[in-house]
């Protein structure tokens, strides 16, 4: 059987990594058998190497090998791409197609972004990977296929199972054997090898120079995370052995190709900014309601502590700081005077406490007709923002259509 060190070259495998290299042991271990390969790993690690290594290894190398980026066909048509269809089965199926699965018999499919297939697809799947057997789209006869499948993700399948995206018993049916490739910021010693055969592909295709790193450069390449990994790195090397008339490469020119350290990290949403422009302003004018309630009731207090209180003078002085909230600038002017209400003498003919009584209820009709001022202008807002459609201005508003039906009949509005 060949060895890891043959299949690097046979293949084009760059790296020493201990993690690569287990990965390719597995893979020669398991390509002669009829087992069915799951290839996990992040965006741009190298998947796609591995099933053509597996099939070019097995009994089926001379049969066909079809890849197909599950990711990248529609939801609606990825069925009939997969396993046919009949004439007529849809609009625009104007004759009899063979999928991917008949055309593959006694060869190999690859399916990469297998995690993104529809849960319908994934049923026939299942099937398949069961039986080998299929159904086209609109036929009802049942075909046979012998087809290897080897497939590969970048989704994490157990938070997709359990989310219900993926089925379970199709992810324990595809990792039968399960290879995982290392990221390649986890190969650091490996990084480097691979930008020099980059840079010499592209010497070789532009007929320029090859680039070199000095080794300030080298180390700096090899601190990057590269969420991109292998793709991210080539890109990089491309573009500086098209670009760049030095051929050295120090940590300068380097830095000028490489994404900012900060470029990754999650981009944070605050929730509440969510119900967009019409849900601010909501909560906006109801802050602004509660802050007039907390004023009136200061009001209140400040009120019944005057009129309860012998020395007025000193109850000014006690309350200065409330005095000078309600009264803003009226209070502090040399030239206007502040009226505030005088404590009952004790020749009137009502009792302190029905007098206090009173007043506070006159306060507290202040209040709400103040309310009911600004829901009525709220709902008047509403309803022309929205020309009158109550449905609409209920949910901005935040209450039921029927509440704001009886609303629109208690303000009398004409509408």
């Amino acid at each position: 059987m060949d060895n890891v060190q043959n299949i690097k070259q046979r293949f084009g495998i760059i790296g020493n990594d201990p993690q690569l290299n287990f990965a390719l042991a597995k893979a020669i271990r398991v390509a002669p058998t009829e087992i069915s390969v799951l290839i996990t790993g992040e965006s741009g690690v190298g998947k796609e190497a591995f099933p053509r290594i597996i099939h070019q290894l097995s009994n089926r190398k001379h049969g066909k090998f079809i890849a197909v980026n599950c990711g990248a066909i529609p939801e609606g048509t990825i069925d009939s791409e997969l396993f046919g269809h009949e004439k007529g089965a849809f609009t625009g199926a104007t004759q009899t197609r063979s999928g991917y699965f008949e055309v593959a018999h006694g060869g190999t499919i690859f399916l990469d972004e297998v995690g993104e297939l529809p849960l319908s697809t994934q049923v026939r799947l299942l099937r398949v990977l069961e039986n080998g057997e299929f159904l086209k789209v609109g036929s009802s006869k049942v075909q046979q296929t012998d087809v290897r499948v080897v497939a590969a993700t970048n989704v994490k399948m157990i938070e997709a199972i359990q989310k219900g995206k993926f089925r379970e018993d199709l992810y324990y049916r595809l990792s039968t054997v399960e290879i995982n490739l290392p990221p390649l910021r986890a190969r650091k010693d490996d990084i480097h090898l691979l930008f020099r055969k980059f840079a010499a592909d592209f010497a070789q295709k532009y007929q320029m120079p090859t680039v070199r790193l000095d080794e300030q450069a080298q180390s700096v390449l090899e601190q990057q995370p590269w969420g991109g990994n292998i793709r991210q790195l080539r890109n990089i090397a491309e573009q500086l052995s098209v670009l760049e008339q030095e051929r050295n490469i120090n940590t300068t020119i380097l830095r000028q190709y490489l994404p900012a350290t900060n470029a990754n990290l999650p981009a944070i949403i605050d929730s509440k900014d969510s119900g967009g422009d019409f849900g601010s302003e909501r909560e906006i004018l109801y802050k602004v309601l509660f802050d007039m309630k907390s004023d009136l009731n200061d009001l209140k207090k400040l009120t019944n502590e005057l009129m309860n209180a012998s020395n007025m003078e000193h109850a000014k002085e006690q309350h200065e700081g409330l005095i000078q909230k309600i009264y803003g600038d009226d209070a502090a002017s040399s030239d206007s005077k502040l009226e505030l209400p005088q404590p009952p003498t004790k020749n009137t003919e009502r009792e302190p406490y029905t007098d206090q009584f009173d007043y506070a209820e006159e306060v507290e009709e202040a209040e709400t007709l103040s309310l009911q001022d600004k829901e009525l202008e709220l709902i008047v807002k509403a309803l022309e923002r929205n020309n009158g459609r109550r449905k609409v201005a209920a949910s901005e508003l935040g209450i039921s259509e029927r509440t704001l039906y009886r609303k629109i009949k208690q303000f009398n509005l004409d509408l």
